[in-house]
């Protein structure tokens, strides 16, 4: 009875210890295949076998992920938004820059919530840009980029006059508040060297601006505005965004226009244009706004010509005289010598920086 029992309870305890390690066995493998794949690789010329997960960390596209308060981590991500190429730059040639340290990289949604919600100081324009992370380049800030640097500047003069104490003043308010919200260590130039500066700058300007102006005039009867227009037009010209006003487009995407053709402003607010009457169009091409390249000078005489002819009309200067060959010989020469100066001074006609100073 004893050995029968004895040998019963050792057949009892196999099995459930079977059931045991079979239970277990069936567990690890649920678990395992739970776990991601892994690709195996064989080392090559002895050496050890790259992991087929490790991948290079600069590989990896990222943006910053913002708290809130301008601390930012960085996550996987799509490619980031392109260098922004177009629209004005700071130039230490025309702008009194201050420089504003970052104790960490910040993201550009931050830095756009806090830029000083009016960017001019008096009559001068105020603008702020960021230094890159991921390439190194100087930009008006966008969101979804990193920066790790920023600067502000402030035109120094302009065809407004040269920056002065107050507009300075006004400049430094601006920036210092921004760095205190952001927040950033700034550091601005002297006043006195900068109006000192800006100055003699304004004064280089002055000597060294021209704009060329025809007067186009009617030999007998005035013309009317729809007349005007489709002359205009069939000469290249299209309606300026001012009223009274058509241009002539420039080659280069967001460039001002080559030659813009004027007349009296209330003609254009007329229901009829065929009952609005003009008497004389004016000329115009602004000399530091436009590139030598695009030999302006040479297409505000042919534009004058060619208008004229069409239109029965006289070309003249400022005092009602017609033009001669001789004067349009010696605006040409003084032109040369005007363009000469503007490009020793490193300020090219038809530059960024050249438009922003004679604007």
């Amino acid at each position: 009875m004893n050995h029968s029992l004895t040998l019963y309870l050792a057949i009892l305890g196999g099995v459930v210890l079977a059931v045991v390690v079979a239970h277990g066995a069936w567990t690890a493998r649920r678990a395992a295949a739970r776990q991601p794949r892994r690709a195996s690789v064989e080392p090559v010329d002895g050496g050890a076998a790259p992991s087929a997960t490790s991948v290079p960390l600069d590989d990896i596209p990222t943006i910053p992920m913002d708290d809130g308060a301008g601390n930012v981590a960085a996550s996987p991500t799509a490619s980031l938004p392109p260098l922004r190429r177009t629209g004005p730059r700071l130039d230490a040639l025309v702008d009194a820059i201050a420089t504003l340290t970052l104790d960490a990289p910040m993201s550009g949604d931050h830095i756009l919530m806090h830029l000083p919600p009016s960017r001019r100081a008096g009559s001068k324009p105020v603008l702020v840009e960021g230094l890159r992370s991921d390439c190194g380049e100087w930009e008006m800030p966008q969101a979804g980029v990193l920066y790790t640097e920023l600067q502000a500047g402030v035109l120094m003069a302009n065809r407004t006059g040269g920056l002065n104490e107050i507009e300075y003043s006004e400049f430094v308010q601006k920036v210092q508040a921004m760095a205190d919200a952001l927040p950033a260590s700034p550091e601005f130039p002297d006043m006195l060297d900068i109006v000192a500066r800006a100055r003699e700058l304004d004064a280089f300007a002055g000597a060294h601006d021209a704009q060329l102006a025809m007067r186009l005039a009617g030999k007998g009867s005035a013309w009317s505005l729809g007349y005007v227009q489709q002359q205009a037009q069939r000469h290249g010209f299209l309606p300026g965004a001012l009223p009274g006003r058509f241009v002539l487009p420039s080659p280069d995407e967001g460039a001002p226009p080559v030659l813009t053709l004027q007349f009296d402003a209330q003609a254009a607010f007329a229901e009829d244009e065929d009952q609005a009457t003009l008497r004389e169009l004016l000329l115009c091409f602004d000399v530091p706004q436009t590139a030598a390249e695009q030999a302006p000078f040479k297409a505000w005489c042919a534009a004058g010509e060619a208008l004229s002819m069409a239109m029965d009309g006289l070309m003249l200067d400022d005092s009602g005289r017609p033009f001669s060959p001789a004067a349009f010989e010696s605006i040409e020469g003084e032109l040369a010598k005007l363009y000469e100066a503007l490009a020793a001074r490193d300020l090219a006609a038809g530059a960024p920086s050249t438009r922003r100073l004679f604007s």
